[in-house]
């Protein structure tokens, strides 16, 4: 569907043929024979267009016209006049109607009309939520990493960006889940049109229907005006549904509806209202589990989950650290108006050696610490928390030499080996261990030419 259109007229034979054009033309219509009608149902209703007579029963075309602008001011008005009131039509467009119509009618004209308001409409929907989005700093394609682990996930990035299927985005928190879901969005068919997260650990459990639906002016107490939902909002975009695991069966029932009839139906709405939207979801729960346990529903798993993308911890790209400082360190030195020109060589040590159960988030903010309290060019282990530069000297072995990159490599070559001892060299195991997949450590171990001496 293209939109929704009232028809107020009341001429039986011109409210039926235009509707039936309409609907020909992929637009959902409604009819009222009087104004008194047409203002119940633009009471209770979404609707885009309203089209009205002006010499109407019980309330005129235009008392409709102020009465709309009151109680749906999102609603696009035409009016409907014979010849002899094209005054009054032009005074009309004064008073905030769109667009007007002579009678009698010329179906292509209206079409035309019509599809030049939608895509008016359709402008302005975007160009907010664009300006949301620009305000909100985001380069929807940078994301730092050139680890093995990355590079596979921006293949699939790739790969996934410009279809239209649903897409789970799973991982830790703090793992950049988020900036996954804005760079499909941004390399699909969609990447101009509004991309709108919502965090769904956030809203408290009696809201979550009216976030995410929408709602009409008198469905609930303190319902004074009407109100889209996300859904609408993302209309021909992407809706971003972050910790999908925290929502409530309830409401599991019905984001499964709107995802399999393409509807929804906001609270206190008489009819749905059709939705465009590619949904991509994102949770740190194991939902399989969630699933077996009965808090998430099995079939919205499957629906939500055509394409899984699993965002690497950060224990198994340490190689992207030194990346990641590097791009928090300009973004900060931005922000704060500082000149940091990186972290020396033990700072770097510390950060390489740190687990950080935090992720990227964690490193991020100490980084960002680091940048505003630093009185060096270089961050120093003294610009850093004590929780991280606290650690046990027995459990790690910091390499004699000042390249940074024989550094890692020979604290990653002493730490693979003390795992797989440990293990007695099994490989599943000792992955498990680190936190990594089995694939990322014989990688490691190639590249490290780690061997097993008593074999």
């Amino acid at each position: 569907m293209n939109g929704t259109i009232l028809i107020a007229d009341d001429e039986v034979e011109i409210r039926e043929s235009l509707s039936l054009i309409l609907q020909d033309e992929g637009y959902q219509c409604i009819t009222a024979g009087d104004g008194e009608k047409a203002l119940d149902i633009l009471m209770n209703d979404d609707i885009d267009i309203l089209i009205t007579d002006i010499r109407m029963p019980k309330i005129d075309g235009m008392e409709l016209l102020k009465r709309t602008k009151e109680v749906s001011p999102k609603t696009l008005i035409i009016l409907i006049t014979a010849y002899a009131t094209v005054q009054t039509a032009v005074e009309s467009l004064r008073s905030g109607a769109s667009d007007y119509l002579l009678k009698p009618l010329d179906f292509d004209e209206v079409l035309l009309r019509i599809k030049h308001l939608m895509r008016h409409k359709e402008l302005e929907y975007e160009n907010k939520f664009l300006r949301d989005q620009i305000n909100q700093n985001y380069n929807f394609n940078f994301i730092i990493g050139e680890s093995p682990a990355m590079k596979e996930l921006y293949r699939m990035i790739k790969r996934v960006g410009k279809a239209n299927t649903s897409v789970l985005i799973t991982g830790r928190s703090g793992t950049g889940k988020e900036l996954i879901a804005r760079a499909i969005h941004a390399d699909s068919d969609r990447g101009d049109k509004p991309f709108i997260p919502v965090n769904c650990g956030a809203i408290p459990e009696n809201l979550f229907e009216s976030e995410l639906f929408g709602y009409r002016k008198g469905a609930f107490s303190g319902a004074d005006k009407n109100k889209d939902g996300v859904f609408k909002a993302a209309s021909g975009g992407t809706l971003f549904l972050d910790e999908i695991g925290d929502l409530p069966e309830n409401v599991q029932v019905k984001l499964l509806r709107a995802i399999q009839e393409k509807e929804i139906r906001p609270l206190g709405a008489n009819s749905a209202i059709n939705v465009d939207v590619r949904l991509i979801s994102a949770t740190n729960k194991n939902l399989e589990h969630e699933v077996e346990e009965g808090r998430f529903r099995e079939d919205l798993y499957y629906r939500i989950n055509i394409i899984e993308l699993e965002v690497p911890e950060l224990s198994e790209r340490k190689e992207d650290i030194p990346l990641l400082v590097r791009h928090f360190i300009d973004k900060y030195n931005h922000e704060f108006h500082r000149e940091v020109k990186g972290a020396n060589n033990e700072a770097m040590k510390i950060l390489m050696l740190y687990k950080w159960k935090g992720q990227v988030r964690e490193l991020e903010n100490v980084i960002e610490r680091a940048v505003l309290l630093t009185d060096d060019d270089y961050i120093t282990p003294a610009d850093l928390p004590a929780s991280i530069t606290n650690i046990k000297k027995d459990s790690v072995i910091l390499s004699d030499t000042d390249n940074l990159n024989d550094a890692i490599a020979a604290y990653e070559r002493n730490h693979i080996k003390n795992v797989l001892n440990r293990t007695d060299w099994n490989r599943s195991e000792a992955a498990k261990i680190m936190g990594i997949d089995p694939s990322t450590l014989s990688r490691k171990m190639a590249k490290l030419e780690i061997q097993n001496d008593s074999e």
